[in-house]
């Protein structure tokens, strides 16, 4: 058996760039930006890193997902792929990996208001 399977929940760094194929298959693209946090065990200071993912959306779900704008709070599903294309003339082929959307939709961010009940609140 095999999963190939991602989940991410994040903001979106621009809008989503639209445009039509030769095959005349809309194709929709944007990144979105998940955040990680931890505690250096050196010294007890917070430390964080902010990842980008190339997120691609075909079809339907390309013109839904061309409605989605920088500053958006959204939560995708879908598949890692990595592809490779030719970066210009007498170039080296480059990789890159990418989510193969399968569903997005947009999500409203919890407000933070310090009740620790609140807080553990699903979206």
């Amino acid at each position: 058996m095999y999963l190939n399977s991602v989940t991410l929940t994040g903001f979106l760094g621009g809008d989503a760039e639209t445009r039509t194929t030769k095959s005349d298959v809309n194709v929709t693209v944007f990144s979105l930006a998940t955040k990680s946090s931890w505690r250096d065990s050196d010294n007890g200071e917070w430390l964080s890193r902010t990842d980008w993912h190339r997120c691609v959306a075909f079809g339907r779900l390309a013109q839904a997902a061309s409605l989605l704008k920088k500053g958006d709070y959204v939560h995708v599903q879908g598949q890692l792929q990595t592809r490779e294309y030719n970066g210009g003339k007498d170039s080296e082929k480059q990789r890159i990996t990418e989510i193969r959307v399968s569903s997005v939709f947009k999500a409203e961010r919890l407000a933070q208001t310090g009740d620790s009940e609140t807080d553990k609140e699903e979206i």
